[in-house]
């Protein structure tokens, strides 16, 4: 991959599109359905047991999952019915692939969490068309989940990182504790001083703000790695002296987004740093740069990334942090 902005080049090649987790034992199976899915668009990530199965699920939550009903080991109607007790993978559709045509086995599969099965041999336009069917049921019910959690993110800012200031004075007159503590650590103020920076801010966009009721550009400041977004929220007050306005304050740190990286997706620290600069667009040359390293230290880390996130190009790999990235940290801008 070259230097340019490889959140760009993911775009231009679909990394937002739906991530798909085939799961078969045979390597003739997940190569045809893989090349087939890869070329319509899709991410596409591969397990070859059940256990593989299971983790690549947790880690990386996938839109669909391919599932072959008859496996050694942990067989796919009990990888099935694992799923759909975790409620952090129940929403996932599951579409069984099967050589077994009797009533019953597809009734188990069904009864175990499918919401549909396909017969082997496994003909790839008639899994691409009964997948299309099962995702757009998916995204309506993403979308409403994720609005959902939009509503529980705003609430939890107002409750923990709130101010209130007074116009025309720019007096702070009240904040959480967790206000309290970001306004000193990156502006260095206390209440009832309001720091200058915001106050020019609400005072250039209060007024506007006010007649039309539209949120104003978010002010940002920056510290090193890190940075605070602050959103002008809404008027609380107001009497013949002035009004009173909330500001909500939300902590942006590249820090956090690795460590989030590191638990949800089951990497070491190492790795989730090396997969984050590779989500940011650098090259194993940059990385190893950045990281104090070599870019053949920074290759060794990306390819347990890859063993690790069931994927094998560095494109797969920044779809799925991408995506984590998404539901973990909402304001993140990659």
């Amino acid at each position: 991959m070259e230097t340019t902005s490889l959140a760009k080049t993911l775009r231009e090649q679909g990394a937002n599109s739906d991530l798909v987790l085939i799961v078969d034992d045979v390597p003739d199976n997940l190569a045809v359905l893989h090349d087939a899915l890869d070329e319509s668009g899709y991410t596409v990530l591969i397990a070859t047991n059940g256990e593989q199965a299971l983790q690549r699920a947790a880690q990386a939550r996938p839109d669909i999952v391919l599932l072959d009903a008859m496996m050694p080991g942990i067989d796919g109607f009990e990888v099935a019915r694992r799923l759909k007790a975790d409620a952090a993978t129940a929403h996932i559709p599951i579409v069984f692939m099967t050589g077994l045509t009797e009533t019953e086995h597809l009734v188990a599969a069904l009864e175990a969490g499918g919401v549909d099965y396909v017969t082997k041999p496994i003909k790839p336009k008639e899994v691409l068309a009964r997948m299309n069917v099962h995702l757009q049921g998916a995204r309506r019910a993403r979308q409403d989940a994720r609005q959902a959690g939009q509503a529980r993110n705003a609430l939890d800012a107002f409750g923990y990182a709130s101010i209130t200031v007074r116009l025309p004075e720019g007096k702070l007159i009240w904040q959480t504790a967790l206000a309290r503590d970001l306004l000193a650590r990156y502006c260095d103020t206390r209440a009832p001083e309001t720091p200058p920076a915001v106050l020019e801010w609400l005072r250039r966009h209060a007024p506007d703000a006010r007649q039309s009721g539209v949120e104003p550009p978010a002010l940002s400041i920056v510290q090193g790695a890190s940075s605070l977004s602050l959103r002008l929220h809404r008027q609380t007050g107001q009497d013949d002296d002035g009004d009173e306005w909330m500001i909500v304050m939300r902590e942006v740190s590249d820090t956090a987004v690795i460590e989030a990286m590191s638990l949800s997706l089951k990497l070491t620290a190492r790795e989730a740093e090396v997969l984050y600069w590779v989500v940011k667009g650098k090259t194993n040359k940059d990385i190893g740069e950045i990281l104090g390293s070599s870019p053949a230290t920074a290759k060794k880390h990306l390819e347990r990334v890859y063993v690790k996130l069931g994927v094998e190009t560095r494109t797969a790999a920044a779809g799925v942090a991408i995506k984590r990235i998404r539901e973990l940290q909402p304001q993140f801008e990659i």
